[in-house]
């Protein structure tokens, strides 16, 4: 069948709104990398980048040629990978816990949980309670406060009552005890919302920059997004030699811009081979909860 001259303007104006939505999507980053490889004289010029003005790789040269850029690298990736394993497992028996009915106190436990998303103990209350335990200056500071999410713990929680209750049923009649099952059935299962709840973890690790600022001391210690921002601050119009001896000059516009994109590029790299999972993760959880 034909399209109809109504159907046919429809699908016009969609696809429209669809292409001028991925420009404004993609143009940002397509910005940053012209910014970022522009000479920094010219980019004081401002307006739109849809090509190098003057190629120049100075800005990347500065970011990666300072020892604090790989120390921050290193310790957000040690921070990143530890804490969204942690978080991601206790999130997984969290929710597995309060989505079974025989649990005793389960709305309890669940009204707790939910009340975190509504209050906090606030700022103050959660810089003592890290002292008090002695994560201060230390690599735990920025890994045990974030391993639990309420809302992570909802979305999981969401999937687990959606899983059949025979497939446990029949593991249990074959000799399965609670924590054979959820390691050698459930889990295997929930390969989607692990992933989803993974990446949702994984970024919020990378990206954290208040945790460095309130609880490390050391700089040694200080997680990239930290580093990054520190380094802009030292880039205004800064010059020096590189790595052949020449002279490097740099501003802060094109430090901040090729900054932006070798924070954001592990991200970029991670997130294809997760995409299949978090897409039918997030939708299995949204559609079951």
């Amino acid at each position: 069948m034909g399209m109809s001259r109504g159907d046919r303007l429809f699908s016009f104006f969609n696809h429209l709104v669809m292409i001028i939505l991925a420009i404004a999507m993609i143009y940002p980053f397509w910005y940053l990398i012209m910014a970022s490889l522009s000479d920094p004289k010219l980019t004081a010029l401002g307006g739109l980048y849809l090509w190098p003005r003057g190629f120049s790789w100075d800005a990347y040269i500065t970011v990666l040629r300072d020892q604090s850029f790989w120390s921050g690298f290193r310790v957000s990736i040690l921070v990143t990978i530890a804490g969204t394993a942690i978080g991601t497992f206790l999130t997984a028996t969290t929710a597995y816990a309060i989505s079974k009915r025989r649990l005793q106190g389960r709305m309890v436990v669940s009204f707790y949980i939910l009340f975190t998303m509504l209050f906090s103990g606030g700022l103050v209350p959660s810089y003592l309670l890290i002292k008090e335990l002695g994560m201060l200056n230390t690599l735990w500071a920025l890994i045990i406060p974030g391993t639990l999410s309420a809302f992570n713990i909802f979305v999981m929680r969401s999937f687990f009552v959606g899983l059949p209750e025979e497939v446990e049923e029949a593991a249990k009649i074959d000799g399965a005890n609670d924590l054979m099952v959820f390691f050698r059935v459930v889990l295997p299962l929930s390969k989607a919302v692990l992933a989803t709840i993974g990446l949702f973890m994984a970024v919020m690790y990378w990206n954290d920059f208040f945790s460095t600022i309130l609880y490390i001391n050391d700089k040694d210690k200080w997680q990239l997004q930290a580093v990054l921002r520190n380094l802009i601050d030292q880039a205004v119009q800064s010059s020096g030699a590189g790595p052949n001896g020449d002279q490097i000059h740099v501003s802060a516009f094109t430090v901040r811009a090729a900054s932006i994109l070798l924070a954001t590029l592990p991200i970029l790299l991670v997130y294809p081979f997760l995409q299949k999972h978090f897409v039918k993760g997030a939708m299995i959880g949204s559609i079951k909860g």
